[in-house]
């Protein structure tokens, strides 16, 4: 008899709080790939090859370090299929006396978890998850009695608490945030390296054969795969991109050039998300660079803030509005998803490139994310639900916690202004400014209304009439109400004609 400890596939870290107290001599750690977490939404063939085998990686790991582990793998005779049933069957084999697991990273996971105890007739610890650098409780208190949640304030006090780029308790540099800095267009000649590769072994090659078998109708390519996959490999990520990446990475965090899918980003959130890697390790990583000379401070303080700041920051917006956060939909809208996000069979080249970047290699960056696959997404009034989902099953990156806040609240505004001040909504302007994209584009960015017109040109006034109602008085977004009303009405009719046109035709 002793403790049944249930490692989740986001959770493969060795100092994950469920191991503390293990005796290894007693306890039994569970592990398991199942069908429903690989199907409840039908991830990318990438991603579901990119967890399992990290998963299979990290078992190996731990029965290295001396630790028992019952592992079930995805194609194992008596596999059931889901979390319950594998506790199930492995109370069976095992008799422990109680289950201990860390907080899962999903609203619905920790739902079921939260059955257990019932289900079995044992005691269930859920255990914080202290990978994180806000405790949830920690994040409630700060939220209390505020009316907006604006991420900034939050991260200059996650600043603070952790003591990240501070001198006597004021910021390095004499400022917070950085940001103005970190918005050049790119340039002609960026000399941009080639991303962290690992080579695949065995066990990924096994989980690629599997992959290919078992889940051949989902969406996006499993080769060239070359993600980390063990704790050892994401750590020569993190510290490729320190060496390589970093010192550019604040400069061009906004830029993005055809056929250049990584540019100067880090790529670690694979890592992060799953827990291969710590944040803190990643932050003081970069801090180091600053106080080496080694990467400049808009790099470094942009990084810092993708992780301390908006990365956390995220996770406690999601556990503060969950379950209600996935029901919001402010505009009402209800639109389909396009077939392009899945085809990318569109002549709107931005939108054809992250597709079949997105496709390739599960991984777009934040701007491909938010001004081109979620702008459009915003102006076309697709429903939350589906834009939602599809972020969900293309990324290897995401997971609810993360995904759900950035898709329903920066990109669609869905929560009404609980999490952004304004929607991130825009024309094809800023494409064109931050990118290469429409040089190869069968529209014209320059043209405002006409069959030859950038779509993201008209669609953007039309989403701002529609909705007119609910934005006039957002002060954000009240100056382009006073620019939409200078217009004379031909204008406005060829902007609704325009826009009925095109989102007629997507469907």
């Amino acid at each position: 008899m002793g403790t049944l400890r249930v490692i989740l596939g986001d959770q493969l870290s060795e100092t994950i709080s469920c191991l503390a107290g293990c005796d290894q001599s007693r306890d039994v750690i569970l592990m398991c790939e199942v069908w429903d977490e690989a199907t409840y939404v039908a991830h990318h063939k990438k991603k579901i090859t990119f967890l399992f085998s990290a998963m299979r990686h990290f078992a190996a790991d731990l029965r290295k370090a001396g630790y028992r582990v019952d592992y079930i793998k995805l194609d194992d005779a008596e596999n059931s299929g889901s979390f319950k049933g594998e506790v199930k069957r492995a109370i069976a084999r095992h008799n422990p006396d109680r289950i201990i697991l860390t907080h899962p990273g999903e609203y619905r996971v920790l739902q079921d978890a939260k059955s257990w105890q019932k289900a079995f007739g044992l005691p269930v610890e859920i255990r914080a998850d202290d990978r994180f650098l806000c405790s949830l409780d920690d994040f409630r208190d700060w939220a209390k009695d505020r009316k907006q949640l604006r991420m900034e304030y939050f991260y200059r006090e996650m600043r603070k608490k952790h003591g990240i780029l501070l001198e006597n308790g004021n910021p390095v540099g004499g400022q917070w945030n950085f940001d103005a800095e970190n918005r050049k267009p790119p340039r002609e000649g960026l000399d941009i390296p080639a991303p962290h590769h690992s080579r695949p072994d065995d066990i990924t090659r096994d989980v690629i054969d599997l992959v290919e078998k078992r889940f051949a109708h989902h969406f996006g390519d499993v080769k060239p795969f070359h993600f980390a996959v063990t704790r050892q490999q994401a750590l020569n990520a993190l510290d490729q991109f320190i060496d390589q990446r970093l010192s550019q990475f604040g400069d061009y965090q906004d830029a993005m050039i055809q056929d250049q899918p990584w540019m100067f980003h880090s790529h670690l959130a694979f890592y992060l998300n799953c827990g291969l890697l710590m944040p803190l390790e990643c932050l003081r990583a970069a801090e180091n660079a600053y106080y080496r000379g080694d990467a400049p401070l808009n790099a470094v303080e942009g990084f810092i803030r993708q992780i301390l700041g908006w990365r956390e920051y995220v996770r406690g917006v999601y556990w503060l509005k969950m379950p209600g956060y996935a029901d919001e939909n402010f505009f009402e809208a209800t639109a389909p998803l396009p077939e392009f996000y899945w085809s990318a069979n569109t002549k709107m080249n931005c939108l054809r490139q992250c597709v079949l970047e997105t496709r390739q290699n599960a991984y777009a960056h934040h701007i491909q994310r938010l001004m081109v696959l979620g702008n459009f997404a915003l102006l076309a009034g697709v429903s939350p639900a589906a834009v939602n989902e599809w972020f969900l099953i293309v990324y290897a990156d995401a997971y609810e916690w993360v995904e759900m806040p950035n898709v329903s609240g920066m990109i669609l505004f869905a929560d009404g202004g609980f999490l952004a001040s304004k929607p991130y909504a825009a024309g094809g302007g800023y494409i064109s400014k931050m990118s290469n994209y429409c040089e190869n584009c069968s529209y014209q960015v320059s043209k405002k209304n006409g069959p030859k017109a950038c779509p993201f040109n008209y669609l953007y006034w039309d989403f701002l009439a529609r909705n007119r109602a609910k934005l006039a008085d957002n002060p954000r977004v009240g100056m382009m109400y006073k620019t939409y009303d200078r217009m004379g009405q031909d204008k406005k009719q060829a902007i609704t004609d325009d826009a009925n046109r095109f989102l007629k035709s997507l469907s």
